[in-house]
């Protein structure tokens, strides 16, 4: 507690006095000025994590923006963001002689329609008509004006009935009957096409259960969340766990892998019940072009031996955020390397950016620091379109004395900014990181960033919001299965429902084979798959 004095009692204090009474009273001003700045700057973050746009860019324009408002993503300015409106005026159509305002790409929506099937719908006079307008024989045709617009036949729901020839022997008991598709569960009315439907509403579309029934409903079918439920956990421990875990071996083919992971609430396991459970995500490496493999794993807790196990005979780099337990399973692995995340490491200083006032933003050391970072993005994305080998003998020309440059003006100035503030977070953690920051150096394979596992658990983060919870640990691993199709089938430019579609009429007749060789014709990059599985 400070001490106060009156002005008698000043008055007889001795210049020494005076001269350390002040200095004290300056080193007490000084380390309530440095609270007081990291209090306003955890109160901006906070404002800025509540209430800004969630991108971490530099410069922020033209885009989409959402952000989290009491636990729950709120978008905002969608419609206006992507239509364009300013660009685009339905008066201006395109007439015979006469040129239009403004830019259109050329044979774009030739583009978007021409894998589309057509349907002709003829708009023709009848003769009565035509001899009102004209009289008499008084016309003659010219060639149809025609244009094109969008048919949307929204979701129904019919009865395929199944009509199975029967044979009898006429010599003996003897019964045959015709051959006919495997049925995916017993006595049940659900189907391929109704439950790929299903699924690529939740899982791709984010659409809860809930929300499903009452569609169904409003479309007169009585298919309760109940039922929904059952089949899908069913079906996704039945039939696509086998390609799960076929697509788990596949992935240990990979020499770079990327791992991300997100909490999720879990409401009816007796032991853990309203804690949080954990979704992990693994991902074969960005710079891969195809061939790529995404996998989800639902497990209750977030400590090492849920990696340690899913890595088990992987031997090669694991990209992740720096979280430590990826770390301890790399000291008991020769094999096995753990890279960082650049994203990671340039968060702190954007948070830190956005919380200072924007005269004061480009002079800080956050916002220098960002432009490092930026510079190292910069000339490493120059090599994107190199092979492996040549992106890393680039790397060490160019890109590695810049990451060489910073960490050295990091350690310059760690001691130069307040300990707890959103900067000095931002040194630390480039500090303790550099180990793995450097990795992506020495090997051309391993990307600058962690993004794309995380974008690849954004479709769950963004499906929990509208369905909040999970009931229980077998919905949890049959989510997990699921979204690893989803999101495989996606990254390979497959129609999600469509695939699901195709596996769930494929895998069931294979339920007797001995091995699992089948699921190489069933892979996402498979020459094999039907044409409509695959986006044009």
């Amino acid at each position: 507690m400070a001490m106060e004095y009156t002005e008698e009692q000043l008055n007889n204090f001795d210049k020494t006095t005076l001269v350390q009474l002040f200095l004290v009273q300056q080193s007490q001003l000084k380390d309530i000025d440095q609270k007081l700045q990291l209090l306003l700057e955890q109160v901006a973050v906070l404002n800025n994590k509540r209430f800004g746009k969630s991108s971490e860019k530099l410069d922020i324009d033209n885009q989409i923006c959402f952000m989290e408002v009491d636990g729950n993503i709120v978008y905002f300015n969608e419609a206006e963001a992507v239509a364009a409106l300013d660009e685009f005026d339905e008066d201006k159509v395109k007439t015979k002689g006469k040129k239009t305002k403004g830019k259109k790409t050329k044979g774009k929506r030739a583009s978007d329609i021409q894998n589309l099937p057509v349907i002709s719908v003829e708009h023709k006079m009848t003769e009565e008509e035509l001899r009102t307008e004209f009289g008499e024989d008084g016309w003659y045709q010219l060639e149809d004006e025609i244009y094109r617009r969008y048919r949307f036949t929204p979701m129904k729901v019919e009865i395929e009935e199944h009509h199975v020839g029967v044979y009898k022997s006429k010599k003996d008991n003897h019964f045959k009957k015709a051959e006919h598709p495997a049925y995916l569960l017993r006595n049940s009315l659900v189907s391929a096409s109704l439950l790929a439907g299903i699924w690529n509403a939740k899982y791709v579309n984010a659409a809860p259960l809930y929300r499903q029934e009452q569609d169904f409903q409003r479309m007169g079918v009585n298919i309760d969340r109940a039922d929904m439920a059952h089949w899908t956990i069913l079906c996704a421990e039945r039939y696509l766990s086998i390609f799960y875990d076929y697509l788990h071996e596949k992935m240990y083919d990979y020499h770079v892998l990327q791992a991300d992971e997100t909490p999720v609430l879990v409401t009816k396991e007796n032991r853990t019940a309203g804690k949080k459970h954990y979704m992990w995500v693994y991902r074969t490496g960005k710079l891969y072009r195809d061939k790529q493999i995404v996998l989800y794993e639902y497990q209750p807790f977030r400590n090492a031996s849920h990696p340690r196990n899913f890595l088990k005979d992987f031997q090669g780099v694991c990209l992740t955020d720096g979280y430590q337990v990826y770390h301890t399973i790399e000291k008991e692995r020769e094999a096995l390397k753990i890279a960082g995340c650049w994203t990671h490491a340039r968060r702190r200083y954007d948070e830190a950016v956005k919380a200072l006032s924007k005269s004061n933003q480009k002079i800080s050391l956050a916002y220098l620091a960002l432009k490092q970072i930026q510079a190292i993005y910069r000339e490493d994305n120059k090599l994107k379109d190199l092979s492996a080998e040549e992106r890393q003998k680039h790397r060490q020309l160019t890109v590695k004395p810049l990451v060489d440059a910073y960490f050295a003006w990091v350690k310059q100035h760690l001691t130069s900014v307040p300990a707890k503030s959103k900067t000095a977070n931002g040194f630390t953690y480039s500090i303790n990181q550099e180990k793995y920051l450097r990795v992506f150096l020495e090997d051309g394979e391993v990307p600058l960033d962690n993004n794309t596992a995380e974008q690849a658990i954004r479709p769950f983060c963004i499906g929990k919001k509208n369905w909040v919870m999970i009931d229980t640990i077998a919905g949890a691993e049959a989510s997990a299965i699921i979204y690893s199709i989803a999101e495989t089938a996606k990254a390979n430019n497959l129609k999600p429902y469509d695939y699901f579609e195709y596996l769930l009429t494929e895998i069931p007749k294979h339920m007797d084979d001995q091995d699992v060789s089948f699921c190489e014709d069933l892979l996402s990059w498979s020459d094999k798959l039907p044409a409509k599985c695959i986006k044009s």
